[in-house]
C-alpha cells in the first residue's frame, strides 16, 4: 500500500527534511519524549480552531464529528451540493491526501483555508508588510492541487484564518519578492517532489544542526549522529545549505579546520557558492576552537562593556500564546562583586492585562531608582518586548525613556553587541545556555529553556500550584545570573587574532 503525501509532511519538510525521512521510515522506540511545550502547542491549536469554530456565525457543513473513512465521501457529496463552508473535510486525489480546515465556495468552485493558532505572516514591522510563512503554504498547496485534481478549484488563493482574526489570502502564484522570484507553488512543487522520493527512499536525507532541532523528537538521536560524524552543521551559523554546499570541499569539522582555504579564495569571492571570503575564515576560525586540544575562546576585536556601580543583569519571560509578558527578572549587583548580588523579579499574578501592566510599571520604576546603571540581557527580545509594552501602556513611560533605557551606551546585548562580533567559542552555538555551561554555570532545573517556562506558566495560571510559580522565579533567575557569568566570561578573554595551528 502505497504511503500519501500529506500536508503535515509538508510542513515537516520545510522545518527540517530529515524529520520526514525518521518519521517514515526509523523506528518511532528511538524518538525522544515529546517536549511539554510541543504537546501544549497542539493543545492550544485544537482549542483555538475549536474556539473560531464556535463563534462562527454563518452556517457551514460540520464533519468534525463524522470517521475519518466517512469523511471523504462526505467531504465530496457537500462539494457537489455546493455547500458554502466546509469544516473538518478530507479530500484526496491520487497519492495527495488533505484535511483542510475549511473549504469555501466560490462563485466557480472551491478555495481551502487552514485555521493557525500563530500569525497568519511573518516578518511584519511598523513599517513593513509580512510576508506567507513557507510551512503554511506548502500545505495550503496541497490541497489546492486535491481541488485542481478533482476540478473544484475556484483558483490559487487559499487563506489562513489566523490567531489575530485576519484572513490572510496566499496568492501561490505571486512571485514572493524581487530577491525571491520563485512563487510559492513552485517552492511547493519542489517540495513535493522531495516528499516523494523520501517516501520511496530515492531521495537520502542527513541531519543538520539547527535552531529548531531542540523541540523536535528525534533531536537526541540526530545530535549523536552528527557528533559521531563530526558534521559541518556543528559550526555556529553554518547551517544545512551551506553545508551541502561545502561538501566539495571539505567533509567535517576537522578537515575544515586543516585546509588551506586560500586555495579556495579568489578576491572577494570564494569556490563554495553563497560563502564569501570572510565568512570562511570565521566558520574555520571556529572549526580550530572545536578541532585543537586546549583551544580557548578569544576577543577577536574590542569590545564595549560599560563599568558602573550597580550592574542589573535582566531576562524577561514570555507567553507567546497569550501575546503576555509576565516576568521581568533582574539579578543586581555592586561594584562587580557577586556576593553583593540579589535577584529582584517582578511577576504578573494572573494572564491578565492588569497585572502585565503592574509588572512593567514595577520593574520600570525599579530601573529608575538604580541608574546610573549598567544593563546587561542577551538577544533583542528584551528591547523588543519592553517597546511593545510602552506602546501597550504608554502612562508607564515615555518613548524616549525607554529608548534611553536601552542606550547602547548603558545597555549592552551581550548577544549581538558582543559574542557574534567580537568573540569566538568552542561550542557549537551561541546561546546562553550554551555558552554559561561552558564557563560552568548550571541550571538548578532539570529541562531548562524558555519553552519549557511557557508550559511551566500554563500549568501555573490552570493550577496555581506555588511550587510551579517558584520553578518559574528559580530559571529565570538563573537566566539572570547565567547573563552575569557570561559578562564576567567575556571580560576575562584575551585578545587572540592568530589561531591554532596543527
Amino acid at each position: 500500500m502505497s504511503t500519501s503525501i500529506t500536508a503535515s509532511m509538508l510542513y515537516n519538510l520545510v522545518e527540517c527534511p530529515h524529520r520526514l525521512s525518521l518519521d517514515l521510515h526509523e523506528g518511532p522506540a528511538k524518538k525522544d519524549p515529546q517536549s511539554k511545550f510541543v504537546q501544549l502547542l497542539w493543545e492550544k491549536g485544537t482549542a483555538f480552531e475549536k474556539e473560531v469554530i464556535q463563534g462562527l456565525t454563518i452556517p457551514f457543513t460540520d464533519l468534525s464529528g463524522e470517521s475519518t473513512e466517512a469523511r471523504e465521501s462526505l467531504t465530496l457529496e457537500a462539494i457537489t451540493r455546493g455547500d458554502d463552508l466546509i469544516y473538518a473535510g478530507r479530500i484526496k486525489a491520487g497519492n495527495l491526501l488533505g484535511e483542510p480546515d475549511l473549504l469555501r465556495r466560490q462563485v466557480d468552485g472551491y478555495v481551502a483555508g487552514d485555521i493557525k493558532s500563530g500569525a497568519g505572516e511573518e516578518g511584519a514591522t511598523d513599517v513593513t508588510e509580512g510576508k506567507p510563512k513557507k510551512h503554511y503554504a506548502v500545505q495550503l498547496a496541497l490541497y489546492t492541487e486535491i481541488l485542481e485534481r478533482l476540478q473544484v478549484s475556484s483558483g490559487r488563493y487559499p487563506f489562513v484564518w489566523d490567531v489575530h482574526g485576519a484572513e490572510v489570502t496566499y496568492d501561490l502564484d505571486a512571485p514572493q519578492g524581487p530577491r525571491s522570484p520563485e512563487s510559492l507553488w513552485q517552492v511547493y512543487e519542489s517540495c513535493l517532489k522531495e516528499a516523494m522520493n523520501i517516501v520511496s527512499k530515492d531521495g537520502l536525507t542527513s541531519p543538520a544542526l539547527s535552531g529548531t532541532c531542540k523541540l523536535c523528537h528525534w533531536h537526541s538521536l540526530c545530535l549523536a549522529s552528527l557528533r559521531e560524524s563530526n558534521d559541518l552543521t556543528l559550526i555556529p551559523e553554518l547551517g544545512r545549505s551551506r553545508r551541502d554546499a561545502m561538501l566539495g570541499h571539505c567533509q567535517t569539522v576537522g578537515e575544515l579546520a586543516g585546509i588551506d582555504i586560500t586555495n579556495l579564495i579568489n578576491g572577494k569571492k570564494t569556490a563554495i557558492p553563497g560563502i564569501g571570503p570572510d565568512t570562511l575564515r570565521k566558520f574555520q576560525a571556529r572549526a580550530r576552537l572545536q578541532t585543537y586540544a586546549n583551544a580557548k575562546p578569544y576577543i577577536k576585536k574590542p569590545v564595549y562593556l560599560p563599568v558602573e556601580r550597580v550592574e542589573l543583569f535582566f531576562d524577561i519571560e514570555v507567553d507567546p500564546m497569550r501575546d503576555i509578558c509576565y516576568l521581568h527578572g533582574f539579578v543586581e549587583r555592586h561594584n562587580q562583586d557577586s556576593a553583593t548580588e540579589r535577584y529582584v523579579p517582578f511577576l504578573a499574578e494572573s494572564p491578565l492585562l492588569q497585572e502585565e501592566e503592574r509588572a512593567f510599571a514595577e520593574a520600570w520604576e525599579y530601573v529608575q531608582t538604580n541608574q546610573p546603571c549598567a544593563i546587561y540581557y542577551y538577544s533583542k527580545y528584551e528591547r523588543t518586548w519592553w517597546r511593545k509594552l510602552r506602546e501597550r501602556y504608554p502612562h508607564v513611560a515615555e518613548e524616549d525613556q525607554i529608548e534611553a533605557m536601552f542606550d547602547p551606551n548603558k545597555s549592552v546585548d551581550l548577544y549581538y553587541d558582543s559574542v557574534l562580533p567580537c568573540t569566538e567559542w568552542p561550542t557549537c552555538d551561541h546561546s546562553i545556555k550554551t555558552l554559561a555551561s561552558y564557563l560552568g554555570f548550571k541550571w538548578r532545573d532539570t529541562s531548562p529553556s524558555g519553552a519549557e517556562s511557557i508550559e511551566w506558566y500554563n500549568r501555573w495560571v490552570e493550577s496555581g500550584d506555588p511550587s510551579v510559580r517558584q520553578r518559574i522565579l528559580d530559571y529565570n533567575e538563573d537566566d539572570c545570573v547565567a547573563t552575569r557569568v557570561l559578562l564576567d566570561g567575556i571580560r576575562a578573554l584575551t585578545v587572540d587574532k592568530s589561531h591554532p595551528v596543527l
